[in-house]
């Protein structure tokens, strides 16, 4: 009984890692496709240099919240007390 309630532990932290990693690597690469884009379109257009950059900064801010949002999560599922949810 306690073996497999701290098997589920381990378990639920070993995924939390894995989640927070993924959330990291997810932000990553959505911020470096949003500023490339951006850098290609401001390339073609340089008159709407201002307009892209305003729309990169915001969309880019949106990644960054759902990556944050996702490493909470995983914060409060390695933090989950075992009597708690399992």
């Amino acid at each position: 009984m306690l073996f497999s309630l701290l098997l589920d532990v381990s378990y639920a932290i070993m995924g939390a890692g894995i989640g927070a990693g993924l959330a990291a690597i997810g932000a990553g690469i959505g911020v470096g496709r949003i500023g490339g884009s951006a850098m290609e379109a401001m390339a073609r257009q340089p008159e709407a240099a201002n307009r892209l950059q305003t729309s990169m900064l915001i969309i880019a801010a949106l990644v960054e919240v759902a990556a944050l949002f996702a490493l909470v999560i995983c914060l409060l599922i390695s933090f989950l007390e075992p009597a708690a949810g399992f």
